[in-house]
């Protein structure tokens, strides 16, 4: 929740806001880690990135910071994934004044409306592209946290981060012309791996046997992944990370591990491992791998981008689901 002292911290700031343009550059901030990188491979050099939420960060449970407000405020560009992902969001710019453009990279996908058992796409209204901007922000009614009707978690099918590179594409032009072609010819470029990347994991995925397609993971962030390779995900934990995995659940994901002999589960680089470590124990099942959800890896790590992000996922779960 932005505080009272936030903003008047940000009202002090937004004096003292660089400019849209710094050396030429169009300054954008993104929302977290792995849209920033996106943003950069559309952007190249022309593009000036902040990211308000870092490698290995939650998104879910984020709190903006007075410093977060002073470079919205600065920003030319706001990029976000929107679908209720970034509940926070609406506060934060706001309370920052800001004039940026505000890209919703979501904008145009088919969300995954919640309750649906099987993960298919959601029908005919979810199309409707006012109503995904209006989940884009944010349920103030909820302290910022409430996803709303979808599954937010829309860059977890490469289809859908072709949209996204659409989208991010005309946005940028649209706020800098001048580099209207360059933005056209990165995301080309960029398409062209997602491509390949698609056909990567389709191929991986497809030679595993049926009875070793479902995978335990720490929150219910997979959907989309799962509707587009043909794998089921099971999680304790809901959508977002700030809910607490009830005994219940946990309960009844443990009676469903025994019975369907689930050999694996996964922890996840932003959630406490502790609680799948647990289920391992009492299951019998054995740790995976570290799945990345809704975050990258610092540079060092396997998952510095989205594309290293995704073949690493991939390792993981081919080799767990193999055995």
């Amino acid at each position: 929740m932005i505080t009272r002292r936030l903003l008047l911290a940000t009202a002090a700031a937004i004096t003292l806001a660089a400019p849209a343009f710094a050396e030429g550059r169009l300054k954008v901030v993104s929302t977290f880690s792995i849209l920033s990188d996106i943003v950069a491979n559309v952007g190249g050099d022309r593009v000036e990135i902040i990211t308000l939420v870092g490698p290995d960060g939650d998104a879910h449970v984020y709190q903006p910071s007075p410093a977060d407000a002073q470079a919205v405020a600065g920003a030319a560009v706001i990029v976000a994934n929107g679908l209720g992902f970034e509940g926070w969001m609406d506060r934060l710019v706001e309370a920052s004044g800001t004039r940026a453009t505000i890209i919703t990279a979501s904008e145009g996908i088919t969300p995954i409306a919640f309750g649906e058992a099987d993960h298919e796409h959601a029908e005919g209204e979810a199309h409707d592209h006012d109503h995904a901007k209006e989940q884009a922000g944010h349920d103030h009614d909820h302290e910022g946290h409430d996803h709303g009707a979808f599954d937010p978690h829309a860059w977890q099918s490469v289809t859908n981060v072709a949209l996204y590179v659409g989208t991010i594409a005309r946005g940028l032009s649209a706020a800098d012309p001048a580099g209207a072609e360059t933005y056209k010819a990165s995301a080309a470029a960029y398409l062209a791996e997602l491509d390949r990347l698609d056909a990567e994991i389709r191929a991986v995925l497809a030679a595993l046997p049926q009875d070793r397609r479902t995978v335990v993971t720490s929150h219910d962030a997979f959907g989309y992944f799962a509707a587009d390779y043909g794998l089921t995900f099971v999680a304790p934990q809901g959508v977002s990370t700030e809910s607490e995995a009830s005994a219940q659940d946990v309960a009844a994901l443990i009676t469903q591990i025994k019975a369907e002999s689930i050999g694996a589960v996964f922890v996840e680089n932003i959630a406490d491992p502790r609680l799948l470590e647990q289920i391992a124990a009492e299951t019998g099942a054995r740790i995976g791998g570290t799945l990345h959800s809704d975050a990258l890896s610092g540079p060092e790590g396997p998952a510095a981008t989205y594309l290293a992000m995704m073949r690493h996922n991939l390792g993981q779960l081919a080799e767990a689901l193999s055995q």
